[in-house]
C-alpha cells in the first residue's frame, strides 16, 4: 500500500509547521521528471498523438482528450464523463492541466506516476473499453507510423509496449503546464497582480486554515515525493444540509481502492490552479459554480457559514489562479492504409 499523507498525520509529525511559511508557492518551471523516463521532442510529440489518438478505444470514438480536453480546461465541463457507448462514469473527471505537479493520480490516488494512470481508461469498460492492454498494443502497432515513430523513439527490436505508449503519453503531459498566472506575478514581485479582493480573499484563506490541506505549488497538498499522496476527509463533517443536496458521502473514495476503514471518504486533495474555469467541482461533479463550493467546504470542513463577501473575494484570488495556457495544435494522426483498425475484435 502507498505512503498516505494526512493532514492529522503532518500536524502530528511537525511537518505542516515548517511548510506555512511557504504555504502558496509560485508554479515552478517545470514539473518532475523520472529518471526512467527522460524528455525529448520526439517522444513528446509522439505522446500528443496517442493523447488525440481515439483508435485506442474499442470503439475508435473516445480518446484521452475526449475527457481531458486540452483545447480547454483540461477536463469536460461534465458531472462525470461520458465513455464509449455513452457509458457514464461516477466521478468527475479532474483537469490534465498541471497534474503533472500531483504526487498521485486519479481521485483516490490509486497511481503513483503520469505512466501508471495513462494505462488505467484504456481497458475501464466505461471509459475507452479496451479488452487488455495487449489489445492497445496490437491495434497501435497495425498503424504503419506509429511502427516508425516508436522506433525512433523508442529504439529496440520490440517499442510498442504499453509501457512506451505510457511514456510518451506522460511526456506529453508533462508540457501541459499553466504558468504566469496573476498569482505567480504577485509572487514574483507584481504587486499590482492581484486586486484588492483577491488579496482579502488570500487572506481569509489562510485565517481560515484552508492552505492546510491546499498548499504548494499547486494548492493541493504539501511537497512530497511522487507515488506519496495527501489525503483528507471529505466530508469531515457529517450530517450536514450539503452532504445530502449534493450525495458528498455516497462514493468512499479510497476506501474503494484500499478496502481499509480508515480510508473511508479520504481522497486526494484536488488542486486550485485554473479552478475558476475547471467547473463542475469535487469528485461527483455535483456542484455547479465555485462560490457555492467555497460554502460547500467551509460547511462540511470548517463548520462554518462564510459571509458572501468572504466568499467573493475568496472567488477573486481563486481567479487568479488562472495561468497561461501554451498553444496546442490537433496533431494529423497516422493513417491505416486500406483498410480500418476497427476491424481488430481484440
Amino acid at each position: 500500500m502507498r505512503p498516505i499523507r494526512t493532514l492529522a498525520a503532518l500536524v502530528a509529525a511537525g511537518v505542516l509547521a515548517a511548510a506555512a511559511a511557504s504555504a502558496m508557492d509560485a508554479l515552478p518551471k517545470s514539473p518532475p521528471v523520472p529518471g526512467d523516463n527522460p524528455m525529448s521532442p520526439a517522444k513528446i510529440n509522439l505522446g500528443r498523438k496517442l493523447f488525440f489518438e481515439p483508435r485506442i478505444s474499442s470503439s475508435g470514438t473516445v480518446s484521452c482528450n475526449t475527457c481531458h480536453n486540452v483545447m480547454e480546461a483540461g477536463e469536460d465541463d461534465r458531472s462525470v464523463s461520458v465513455g464509449v457507448g455513452g457509458r457514464q462514469g461516477t466521478r468527475s473527471a479532474p483537469t490534465v492541466w498541471n497534474a503533472a505537479f500531483l504526487t498521485v493520480q486519479f481521485w483516490d490516488g490509486r497511481s503513483p506516476t503520469l505512466e501508471e494512470q495513462a494505462k488505467g481508461p484504456m481497458v475501464n469498460p466505461v471509459e475507452m473499453g479496451m479488452l487488455d492492454h495487449t489489445s492497445v498494443v496490437r491495434r497501435i502497432a497495425m498503424i504503419p507510423g506509429y511502427q516508425d515513430e516508436f522506433k525512433a523513439v523508442f529504439g529496440g527490436d520490440d517499442p510498442i509496449t504499453i509501457d512506451n505508449v505510457a511514456r510518451a503519453l506522460a511526456a506529453y503531459e508533462r508540457t501541459l503546464i499553466t504558468p504566469n498566472s496573476p498569482f505567480d506575478r504577485y509572487k514574483a514581485g507584481d504587486k499590482a497582480a492581484l486586486s484588492a479582493e483577491a488579496l482579502r480573499g488570500m487572506k481569509k484563506i489562510e485565517s481560515l486554515g484552508c492552505t492546510s490541506c491546499h498548499s504548494g505549488p499547486v494548492f493541493a497538498g504539501p511537497a512530497g515525493p511522487v507515488g506519496e499522496g495527501f489525503y483528507q476527509k471529505f466530508p469531515t463533517i457529517e450530517g450536514t444540509v450539503y452532504e445530502k443536496q449534493y450525495r458528498l458521502a455516497g462514493d468512499t473514495g479510497r476506501h474503494s481502492v484500499t478496502n481499509a476503514e480508515a480510508d473511508r471518504h479520504m481522497w486526494r486533495v484536488p488542486q486550485w490552479r485554473n479552478i475558476a474555469i475547471t467547473a463542475p467541482y469535487f469528485h461527483n461533479g455535483a456542484v455547479a459554480t465555485l462560490d457555492e463550493a467555497l460554502k460547500v467546504m467551509a460547511k462540511t470542513q470548517l463548520g462554518i457559514d462564510v459571509e458572501q463577501k468572504d466568499v467573493d473575494d475568496m472567488v477573486a484570488f481563486m481567479e487568479g489562479l488562472t495561468g497561461e495556457f501554451p498553444k496546442q495544435e490537433m496533431p494529423r494522426l497516422p493513417v491505416m492504409p486500406m483498410k480500418s483498425v476497427l476491424e481488430d475484435t481484440q
